[in-house]
């Protein structure tokens, strides 16, 4: 019995002798999926597994790729493939199911433009925390005498802080340092003159009313160097979905003015990216001369914060 060599995409071997019957023409609809051996393509719904043997025919279609729907119509075939994986089936046409995809046939091909286009939202929001960096400096000639004054000032800032800040606020040790005071002269080696020690305290409040009493009471119990004060927002997801939302509708909106100057419309989303940022705590400084100022209360003006995003897109539009 002689046997012939039946070639397609993925090799079948047909027997020559073997008797057929006459085919019936079917309709059949399911995904594209590539076979275990190259080159190979089946449409795959719920109950069945057709392996296409004229996939050559339709593989230079953009449509044409896996997980995409597709209806065609054509027979079966009684023949054997290496691996057996589906009925063999000989497409006579193809087309996807989606037809804003692609292309139903070769005389009607639809034009597809792909656009980027980007949308930035800025939304103001109120801090709802703040963040103060309080520190007790302190020089003495020996090193032990600068650790030891700054010691006993530190403590009393602390107690303070905490009294005056209550339990909800966070008072925690943020920085020390005990470093030496140096002269330096011309051709001679540096000479030590004295000592520095440095203990920093950060104080973190949700009780903004109590910013400015915090200064005050810090000032008076001995910090002489208050770094400033940082203004950010904890609960931040209301204003960043906000900012998220308005930042795709302006996206969209620009995609909608490109598709209609093209004469045609939007046809569906591709690609989204997002890149959304809280602006950095606003500082604001405080200078020794205000902290002089014991007798009158630290004035504190809040402002509002940035919460910004952008949000890119990239869209396919059908010109007209």
């Amino acid at each position: 019995m002689k046997r012939l060599l039946f070639i397609t995409s993925v090799m079948v071997l047909v027997l020559a002798n073997a008797t057929f019957s006459h085919a019936k023409e079917i309709t059949i609809r399911g995904k594209l999926q590539k076979t275990v051996e190259a080159g190979g393509w089946l449409i795959v719904n719920d109950s069945n597994k057709y392996l296409i043997l004229n996939a050559k025919n339709y593989q230079n279609n953009p449509w044409f790729k896996e997980s995409t729907g597709v209806e065609a119509v054509g027979e079966t075939k009684d023949v054997m493939t290496i691996y057996m994986e589906g009925t063999p089936f000989e497409a006579k046409s193809m087309q996807p199911v989606d037809q804003s995809v692609a292309t139903p046939g070769r005389d009607d091909i639809r034009r597809v433009t792909r656009v980027m286009v980007a949308g930035d939202s800025i939304v103001q929001a109120q801090p709802d925390t703040a963040i103060l960096t309080i520190s007790v400096v302190t020089q003495g000639r020996r090193a032990i005498d600068a650790q030891q004054e700054n010691a006993v000032k530190t403590d009393a800032v602390v107690r303070a802080l905490k009294s005056v800040a209550g339990t909800g606020a966070e008072v925690k040790t943020s920085g020390y340092s005990l470093q030496p005071q140096r002269v330096y002269k011309e051709g001679q080696p540096p000479t030590i003159t004295g000592y520095e020690a440095r203990n920093s305290v950060t104080v973190t409040t949700g009780e903004l009313n109590k910013v400015g009493n915090i200064i005050d009471a810090a000032a008076q119990a001995g910090s002489n160097d208050i770094s400033g004060i940082a203004f950010t927002l904890r609960q931040d997801r209301p204003a960043r979905d906000q900012a998220l939302s308005e930042a795709t509708r302006e996206a969209m909106n620009k995609a909608r003015v490109i598709a209609q100057a093209l004469g045609g419309r939007v046809v569906r989303v591709i690609e989204v990216q997002e890149e959304g940022l809280q602006r950095p705590p606003v500082p604001i400084y405080q200078t020794e001369a205000l902290m002089a100022q014991r007798g009158v209360a630290t004035p504190i003006e809040i402002g509002s914060l940035e919460v910004t995003s952008r949000v890119q897109l990239i869209v396919e539009v059908e010109p007209g």
